[in-house]
């Protein structure tokens, strides 16, 4: 996965992410631009990478899998939180 830029917009799209994210087979992480990763299959990793999408940091993290499989059901996901983003514009 070459790296999706993305920030969740509200704590039920937190929800749904959190739900894909286990639904993973194996790992996904989460990139700062300061070079921290987190590995979001690690509940601590995944409690501070979440409270950093939801700060001003999260527009500049990025989203990796470490599984085709995985990052099907990831960009699926953000494909349909854009067009959920888009329709209530």
């Amino acid at each position: 996965m070459g790296g999706y830029v993305m920030k969740l917009q509200n704590i039920h799209e937190v929800e749904d992410f959190r739900k894909v994210i286990h639904q993973c087979k194996d790992d996904v992480f989460l990139k700062s631009q300061e070079g921290d990763v987190f590995n979001l299959k690690s509940a601590m990793s995944e409690y501070i990478a979440l409270g950093r999408l939801l700060s001003e940091q999260g527009d500049s993290l990025e989203l990796f899998a470490s599984n085709h499989e995985d990052e099907g059901l990831l960009l699926s996901f953000l494909a349909k939180l854009d067009e959920e983003n888009e329709a209530s514009k």
